[in-house]
């Protein structure tokens, strides 16, 4: 469902569940339904299961980093745009789910159109904040004194306040295009586009998103990394490692989950070079763009495991607020919980935490 949104890439015989992106081939129509029913039967469950846990994960990153970090320090604007983005895509998943589950869409027209652009929204400025993540611990460390004067708060916050634009421009085909109509007794939200031009709008968006989505961030990541591994090796210093720990964590593991269905959709964007006529090859692609879609729908689950298992800060303001909030509520109707201990723990945290001011989250 990277592909415009779930079900709007599919070929018009198994949109209701976007096995695959387009049907190029002028012979006998390739019929798919044994792909249809394997997605109406397990794509509901795996996505419901991805939006409670991206949810859950997301939230609490928000919380932690406004109630604890202030957001003095520009990574820390960045990580939390980073979370929103998640959430903005996270909040189109029940729509997909019930689109899925009952091969209709009941929402209306006006909704396709937003759901449908808000999918993409969530879907590059993710790409565009783990970008400036990149950058921003480029700059710190390779160009410290250039980064003292640049890397201030209201910076972050115009630089946050571009991205966003930047992403709903990028976004705007898919609020254009995206619209409901009847096919075979039954509403879809799809994109339609020019009968002339169709299938090179479909090319457009497959190279849209394997450049944007791809090639520019592992462009940037090379350059960047490598800028400040030299850095590093020249004055090694234990402190700028962990900075750049997280920040190359979450980058890496973006390509990870990103990186098979990137290829997919640009395969499926050109099967009519590839696979013309064959239709047991375009099953197996329908297949792998199912396969590698999951796999991209768990990438929003992911962000927030990396922060508790990398971020030594995180586990910590984690703690004292699971502490202070989680466990303190539950003492009052659960005995055998300390309070008072309890309370020391709040006491002690909360004055280490607020004099702890670098950049490693």
């Amino acid at each position: 469902m990277w592909s415009g949104e779930p079900l709007n890439e599919m070929e018009s015989t198994v949109e209701a569940l976007q096995s695959t992106p387009y049907d190029y081939s002028s012979a006998e129509p390739c019929e798919k339904v044994n792909i249809k029913e394997l997605g109406a039967q397990f794509l509901p469950p795996l996505y419901s299961l991805v939006f409670g846990l991206g949810l859950l994960g997301n939230v609490v990153v928000v919380v932690i980093l406004t109630k604890y970090r202030r957001l003095g320090i520009m990574t820390n604007i960045y990580l939390l745009n980073l979370a929103i983005s998640d959430l903005l895509f996270l909040i189109t998943l029940p729509f997909w789910i019930h689109y899925v589950r009952w091969k209709e869409w009941v929402f209306g027209h006006c909704m396709c159109k937003f759901v449908s652009g808000l999918y993409y929204m969530g879907l590059y400025s993710e790409i565009f904040f783990i970008i400036l993540l990149t950058v921003d611990r480029y700059l710190a460390i390779v160009h410290a004194v250039f980064a003292l004067r640049t890397r201030t708060v209201t910076f972050g916050i115009i630089s946050s306040a571009f991205t966003w634009l930047l992403a709903v421009l990028v976004a705007l085909p898919d609020f254009i295009f995206n619209k409901v109509q009847e096919e075979s007794g039954e509403s879809t939200c799809s994109p339609h586009y020019p009968l002339d031009e169709e299938d090179t709008w479909k090319r457009i968006h497959a190279l849209r998103m394997n450049i944007l989505g791809l090639v520019l961030p592992l462009l940037l990541m090379v350059v960047c990394y490598t800028g400040i591994i030299k850095t590093l090796l020249r004055c090694p210093n234990h402190k700028k490692y962990k900075a750049i720990r997280l920040i190359f964590v979450i980058m890496v593991v973006f390509f990870i989950f990103w990186t098979p269905y990137n290829l997919v959709l640009l395969f499926s964007a050109y099967q009519v070079v590839f696979f013309e006529g064959d239709c047991e090859r375009n099953k197996q692609l329908d297949l792998a763009m199912l396969v590698t879609q999951v796999i991209a729908y768990m990438h929003c689950c992911v962000n927030p495991v990396i922060y508790a298992f990398v971020g030594e800060r995180f586990q910590k303001y984690l703690r004292h607020f699971l502490h202070t909030h989680v466990a303190a509520y539950l003492g009052k109707y659960i005995p055998f919980i300390p309070i008072e201990k309890l309370e020391r723990v709040s006491s002690v945290s909360r004055s280490t935490g607020e004099q702890e001011l670098s950049g490693v989250f």
